[in-house]
């Protein structure tokens, strides 16, 4: 296992190795941006402005890109893609002033409208991306608590005349199997069948024709 305090040394040598770096690499193209906007036609005490916005919207975007807590998925996306084209922007200044310095390339009118474009397409991307970054994230809504939910919606079937008829039919059945041969009473289709009164003694009566029709057959019927 390595020694803290070696680790510590070696984090330091990394992170002053990395100012140097930074320090002289922000110069360099500092001086190439300004010497290129300089060329294209902008004023001496305005030239400055064009490295500090370049490098302004590639520290803004590779921020939101890379700490993964502001804004959305699609924010971070746009964030990336913006902070590549900063930083490629920036590149590809930096080869076109030093091209022009050298008498590589000709100032030619394309140049001067790119050069001209970068403020105004920087601050309608940097305008876009804080747009993206203030976008809430949507939470899903929680459940709703149990006593609230509604109670699922269970199908009624409506009972027929001749289905009540055919189960007091089997509940008379059943009670003559169990008493005797006694007819089962209104109460007892009632109970039975779950149903009111009147329509009880309706069901019964019926239970009682049927049971005289019955009757009168079998009297009727030959003896052999």
């Amino acid at each position: 296992m390595p020694d803290p305090v070696i680790a510590a040394r070696r984090d330091w040598w990394v992170i002053v190795g990395m100012t140097v770096a930074a320090i002289s690499a922000a110069v360099a193209s500092f001086a190439g941006l300004r010497g290129l906007a300089q060329v294209a036609g902008w004023p001496d005490r305005l030239a400055w402005l064009l490295p500090v916005t370049i490098d302004a919207y590639a520290m803004t975007s590779a921020r939101v890109w890379l700490a993964g807590t502001l804004g959305t998925d699609r924010a971070r996306s746009f964030a990336r893609a913006n902070a590549i084209g900063a930083i490629a922007t920036s590149i590809v200044g930096n080869a076109g002033y030093h091209l022009i310095a050298t008498g590589l390339v000709a100032i030619s009118w394309p140049i001067v409208v790119l050069v001209g474009a970068v403020p105004a397409a920087v601050l309608g991307l940097t305008a876009h991306l804080h747009a993206l970054t203030t976008v809430a994230t949507p939470d899903p809504s929680p459940a709703p608590p149990a006593e609230d939910r509604p109670e699922p919606r269970t199908e009624v079937r409506t009972r027929t005349d001749a289905d009540l008829l055919n189960a007091a039919r089997e509940a008379d059945a059943r009670h003559r199997a169990t008493h005797d041969g006694r007819p089962i009473s209104r109460d007892g289709l009632r109970s039975a069948l779950r149903i009111a009164g009147p329509k009880a003694t309706e069901l019964r009566r019926r239970l009682a024709a049927e049971s005289t029709q019955t009757t009168d057959r079998k009297e009727a019927s030959p003896q052999p």
